[in-house]
């Protein structure tokens, strides 16, 4: 089974990796809420990859993760997106461990 990481740039990203763990939440939306979320520049460049995601309770559900082809290298070029992502992050309830990651 293939892994992935979360990459910061102007924007968040998954890439693949040999080992990890990526938490996050998982919404039902129309293909119309989609395209009008992913229609602003900063995330026109995002495309649909399919995702196996393993849910809390043990089980699992496919579902889509819009990612870049490329992802970004490096540290964030997005401070304020970092910390955004922190406060929600915290909110949710994730664990202290993937909020520490998503710094800028």
């Amino acid at each position: 089974m293939s892994s992935v990481s979360l990459r910061l740039g102007a924007r968040a990203t998954l890439a693949p990796i040999t080992e990890g763990r990526v938490y996050g939440t998982i919404m039902q939306l129309t293909h119309a809420e989609v395209d009008e979320l992913y229609s602003e520049p900063s995330v026109a460049a995002y495309r649909p990859e399919p995702v196996l995601a393993q849910l809390a309770d043990g089980s699992a559900e496919l579902a889509l993760c819009l990612n870049l082809p490329t992802p970004p290298q490096g540290l964030s070029g997005n401070p304020q997106y970092a910390t955004a992502l922190q406060a929600v992050a915290r909110k949710i309830g994730l664990p202290e461990s993937c909020v520490a990651g998503l710094a800028g």
